[in-house]
């Protein structure tokens, strides 16, 4: 059992308290998901669950884990760097637990991942695998190490359809405890148990966290109906102490006016207000009291805010006739797909899906070389791995800079401000921000060079379910055209006009119904 007792910490370079006070018991049943948005401690959180030395380069930790008994299983967001450019095979001989494995023990992980037990022999390096070949590896290296709790940072990161719904029985039906982060909204209804919120309000100034042992669907209501009414009560009550303090200010007037005005030859009466004067200001001094203590005026989170302001194509406007035989690896050593052919008309909104390691990925790198240059466009290009463009010893003011002056950079910190950064977050290097933050620069970049073309590969994965929604919407609504790949469900749903399958025969018209 993993307990945590008041949890505190602190970013060392801007000083905030990220999580604060926060004490978690547990369970062997629970599925925990983690969420709140960018940049609000859930992977440091997570980190620091697994050992708090992980974050101390960065965070002051105080507070007590106890968690010396549990065989940890630990996903970090990204494969780390000593692994980058090992085979597939020398990545599981690192580990002991595969060298004791049985046959049947490596054959259930790999049939649970949809492979067979060759999956563990490959020579294909790590680097060139698909994001969500590199996920589903990873998890068969924690689970042969027999864990009894896991702990996974993004694991719905891009992975497949078929995948993501393996993984969503394999969170339901695991019988250890699982604490995840996710963006994936679906996901998070269909698994979590216990919701842990964490949140900064107040420009960031403050953190609080909620922790809830329902489901996410039940947690978002019930958050909304607690919102509401508290609210309705907070506006209530202000509205009755403006009523009932605009008639304390006449009493307190009058009396105020009879004293001024009582005559020296009526002590009496003088005496007599001078009294009920103590008495309006001992109800004044009782009425502040009251205020101390009514309803506070409820705080949460502000949604993220831009806004892609293109002029749309006409309809018959061709933005893309591609063809290509061939599909192959980025080392040429295997085809992937062939025959493969995409026109894309005006303000067409096209997804590609397909299986991890088919090529999706390939291709949108592929169809963005060939409208590289084209004059009667502007490209917007979104990689699944941002470091492919981003400098991540820059600054987001630095990435999104154009002429470089005072006004150019007012402007950009006005709308990273939109993004909710605060004031040092748009001066920390890119490398220091979460995926979620890096996300949200991206969608700048394509906003402030006025792209009308967007190739987005994976938008959504970094974004969390409070920022989620207002992307979802922003792209519907795009007035250009969209050329992306995703397996985020409700992104396909609400987003697209037509969805592509890629396999190893090309791209096919196809239908997908979210669940």
């Amino acid at each position: 059992m993993i307990e945590i007792h008041n949890l505190t910490i602190c970013h060392r370079y801007d000083l905030r308290k990220i999580i604060d006070d926060f004490t978690l018991t547990v369970k062997p049943t629970d599925k925990i998901a983690i969420i709140g948005e960018e940049g609000n401690g859930k992977s440091t959180l997570l980190k620091c669950i697994v050992d708090p030395q992980l974050v101390e380069s960065y965070c002051e930790v105080q507070g007590e884990i106890r968690s010396k008994s549990e065989r940890i299983g630990y996903l970090a967001q990204e494969l780390e760097r000593k692994h980058v450019e090992k085979t597939v095979y020398e990545y599981f001989c690192e580990s002991e637990a595969f060298s004791l494995a049985t046959p049947s023990q490596l054959h259930e992980i790999a049939h649970c991942l949809g492979y067979d037990v060759e999956m563990y022999y490959q020579t294909q390096t790590m680097s060139t695998l698909s994001g969500g070949e590199k996920i589903k590896y990873q998890l068969a290296a924690i689970l042969l190490e027999q864990p009894s709790i896991l702990l996974l940072d993004e694991p719905s990161n891009d992975l497949d359809i078929s995948t993501l719904a393996w993984l969503e029985n394999f969170i339901k039906e695991s019988n250890i405890p699982i604490i995840y982060i996710s963006h994936d909204e679906t996901l998070l209804a269909n698994t979590a148990n216990c919701i842990v919120h964490l949140e900064l309000v107040k420009r960031k100034t403050e953190a609080r966290h909620t922790i809830m042992h329902i489901g996410y669907d039940a947690y978002k209501e019930l958050r909304n109906k607690q919102f509401e009414k508290q609210m309705m009560d907070a506006q209530s009550e202000r509205r009755q102490d403006k009523l009932r303090m605009e008639k304390y200010q006449q009493v307190y007037e009058r009396v105020q006016h009879e004293l001024r005005v009582v005559s020296r030859q009526a002590p009496q009466t003088a005496a007599n207000l001078k009294k009920k004067m103590r008495s309006v200001k001992a109800m004044g001094k009782r009425f502040e009291r009251e205020r101390e203590n009514m309803t506070e005026i409820p705080l949460r989170e502000d949604a993220i805010f831009f806004h892609f302001d293109v002029e749309p194509f006409a309809s018959d406007k061709q933005i893309l006739d591609y063809h290509l035989d061939k599909l192959m690896t980025k080392d040429e050593s295997k085809i992937l797909a062939s025959d493969i052919a995409l026109q894309v008309f005006g303000n067409q909104k096209i997804c590609i899906v397909g299986n991890n390691g088919c090529g999706k990925t390939t291709l949108l790198h592929k169809i963005h070389e060939s409208l590289v240059g084209r004059e009667d466009i502007r490209i917007g290009y979104m990689p699944q791995n941002y470091d492919e463009i981003l400098d991540v010893y820059e600054s987001p003011i630095d990435f999104l800079i154009t002429v470089g002056d005072k006004e150019d950079i007012t402007r950009i910190r006005q709308y990273l401000g939109s993004m909710k950064f605060t004031s040092d977050e748009m001066e920390h290097s890119l490398k220091e921000l979460s995926g979620g933050q890096r996300a949200k620069v991206f969608m700048l970049k394509m906003h402030l060079e006025g792209a009308n073309v967007l190739l987005l590969d994976e938008p959504t994965r970094n974004f969390s379910p409070l920022s989620a929604p207002v992307v979802r919407e922003e792209l519907k609504n795009f007035g250009g055209a969209i050329i992306a790949v995703s397996h985020d469900r409700k992104f396909i749903q609400e987003v697209f006009d037509d969805i592509y399958l890629l396999n190893s025969t090309g791209l096919h018209r196809d239908t997908i119904v979210a669940k």
